[in-house]
């Protein structure tokens, strides 16, 4: 297992959430949109145990040798519009 990190923004909050996981050795080695979904499983199950977290992903970019994954979409609610996102993920140690 790896460590990886994880950086949110969004403009309801205005302010960036970083997250630590774990995943597998060669996450990387998967396509951007199954980084991504990797991460929101993980927040899903860790830290937001008693909500579903939906989501849509318009965009997913995985930078090449940097081990750097951008994706855009919305968390998706209920009761009203999606709010938009900006994801950053990266192999730990990239952005410290």
């Amino acid at each position: 297992m790896a460590t990886y990190t994880a950086w949110v923004t969004d403009p309801d909050s205005a302010n960036e959430g970083v997250y630590t996981f774990d995943a597998r050795d060669d996450l990387f080695d998967q396509t951007a949109m199954r980084i991504v979904s990797t991460f929101m499983e993980d927040v899903d199950e860790t830290v937001f145990p008693a909500h579903d977290i939906d989501y849509e992903v318009n965009a997913a970019i995985k930078h090449g040798p940097h081990k750097v994954v951008t994706a855009m979409g919305s968390f998706l609610s209920e009761t009203g519009p999606g709010v938009p996102f900006t994801l950053y993920i990266a192999a730990r140690g990239t952005r410290d």
